[in-house]
């Protein structure tokens, strides 16, 4: 795993020394070359898996619930066609930034029964978001 690791640390670095940007850019900051760059880079890497896992889970939570988010949009229902249509305006309308403060701090803040590590906060975050794209193209 360490080797990997080092590995991909090594490919990231290349990348970004082969981008063509000067010293203006502040590519020192993950410079491999500079202990404190290397440093920069390992703790970079570090989150890696971790956004991965956030993503696929958000991902699969999403994919059910966009699917039925989608569903009244088929139906000839008035009522059924408009909730999906303000739905999906809405959710993607709120940027998802907005979306991860809102529900890690302001949630807590309306219920201050709810305390939501952070790791949950993204996923719920990135899965409201991720439910009203894919809604519109299971729809489409």
């Amino acid at each position: 795993m360490k080797k990997m690791t080092t590995r991909l640390m090594l490919i990231v670095a290349a990348c970004l020394l082969l981008t063509g940007c000067g010293q203006g850019w502040g590519w020192y900051v993950v410079d491999p070359t500079t202990k404190s760059g290397f440093i920069n880079l390992k703790f970079l890497m570090s989150g890696f898996w971790y956004t991965i896992l956030l993503s696929i889970v958000s991902l699969l939570i999403a994919i059910p619930i966009g699917l039925l988010v989608a569903l009244p949009g088929f139906s000839n229902n008035v009522w059924l066609k408009g909730f999906n249509r303000v739905y999906v305006e809405l959710v993607r309308a709120l940027p998802v930034l907005v979306a991860i403060l809102w529900i890690h701090y302001g949630l807590p803040t309306l219920f201050p029964s709810i305390d939501l590590p952070v790791f949950w906060s993204g996923v719920i975050a990135l899965s409201l978001c991720e439910t009203a794209f894919l809604a519109e193209i299971f729809r489409a």
